[in-house]
């Protein structure tokens, strides 16, 4: 049997990292329980890193550093865009331009279709507009 895939979003790590955010112990909470195999994009990766502030704060490094050992453990597992998803994402900015269409979003839009994964942890409510193969509800998975 397959494990079970959910795609996580940045706002979701970054909160993990963030103690003042408001969900924060939630999301923590989540990781201490979760099973499944999570996946993100690069993208988000990247976003998480740059929102997460300037590495010479000692505790912003150490965050830095603790999410990119996540990613090399395979504890969160980072999915490189193929060229193809580039006008995938494309595709979803002009449909979603209206939101708009926030391109690390967009690529796990993208990664959703193409690994066939419906379950997303996020804290965005764009996601509850946004459709993989043009009509498919993303499943919310919800904190605990």
């Amino acid at each position: 049997m397959l494990m079970r895939q959910i795609l996580i979003d940045s706002g979701i790590l970054l909160s993990y990292y963030q103690q003042q955010e408001p969900l924060h112990q939630a999301v923590v909470t989540f990781f201490d329980q979760n099973a499944a195999q999570l996946i993100t994009s690069p993208i988000c990766i990247a976003e998480v890193l740059w929102l997460l502030g300037n590495p010479g704060d000692p505790r912003v490094l150490s965050a830095q550093n603790h999410l990119l050992g996540a990613v090399s453990r395979g504890g969160i597992e980072a999915i490189n865009l193929l060229p193809e998803d580039y006008a995938r994402i494309a595709e979803l900015n002009q449909r979603y331009a209206d939101l708009p269409g926030d391109f690390a979003d967009l690529t796990l839009v993208t990664l959703s279709e193409r690994l066939d994964i419906a379950e997303i942890l996020s804290l965005d409510s764009d996601f509850d507009v946004y459709r993989r193969f043009r009509r498919e509800p993303f499943r919310r998975v919800p904190l605990p």
